[in-house]
């Protein structure tokens, strides 16, 4: 049985409204895991893991899809937890961490930063590809910043509860193929913004570059 993360902060505000992440934690969040419980039970889903039943569920290796919905709702639980729990409180003691001055905001340290520099030539111009692929989505789903085996770095638009374990690369050790490791996500559902930005989607993107907490997207990277 799965259940509903706990979150490490009591609040995101004024980035996040506390009533957007009451609704989007407690209540979205809640009933994807709710329905999965439901969907699993006397099934062969029941007892795997999360991302083992996103995988199968998807038919994404090329087996048939076994359920759109519990594809759907697993896909969700995974990707509301890797959302939540890459932000932090943002530091009211210094407004500019709150704006949308890339050159103020937190950032990332070490490998991610070397890898990001490698390949966009800056953290401002990655930000801005980043905002860009999340603004551009047609319809809802996520922007996400994913790693290949090698380090890489790739930026995904994904439909729906779509995300980087659905995509493949082979593996440069054995031909075997991998999933691509999601880093970092922003949700662009309607229901993580519109209370606070209306159809204001860009500057939803842009203003969650405050509460980023490089630290666990680091780790995840490193893993």
């Amino acid at each position: 049985m799965f259940s509903l993360i706990d979150l490490p902060y009591k609040s995101l505000a004024p980035v996040i409204s506390d009533e957007t992440l009451a609704f989007h934690h407690g209540k979205h969040l809640q009933t994807y895991v709710d329905n999965l419980n439901k969907l699993i039970a006397g099934t062969e889903f029941e007892g795997k893991a999360l991302e083992d039943i996103i995988v199968i569920s998807s038919g994404a290796k090329g087996g048939v899809e076994k359920s759109p919905a519990i594809f759907n709702n697993a896909g969700q639980i995974l990707n509301h937890e890797l959302y939540f729990t890459q932000f932090k409180t943002p530091d009211l003691e210094m407004p500019d961490q709150v704006g949308h001055d890339g050159a103020s905001l937190p950032a990332p340290t070490g490998n991610l930063l070397k890898q990001v520099e490698k390949q966009w030539g800056s953290l401002e111009a990655f930000q801005s590809a980043f905002e860009a692929k999340g603004a551009g989505l047609f319809g809802s789903g996520w922007v996400w910043l994913a790693a290949k085996e090698d380090g890489e770095l790739v930026i995904l638009q994904c439909q729906g509860a779509d995300n980087p374990l659905c995509h493949f690369e082979q593996s440069p050790k054995g031909g075997v193929e991998k999933s691509l490791r999601p880093i970092l996500t922003f949700d662009v559902w309607e229901h993580a913004y519109y209370l606070d930005y209306q159809n204001r989607r860009a500057a939803h993107l842009k203003a969650l570059w405050g509460i980023v907490d490089w630290n666990v997207v680091g780790k995840r990277y490193d893993k």
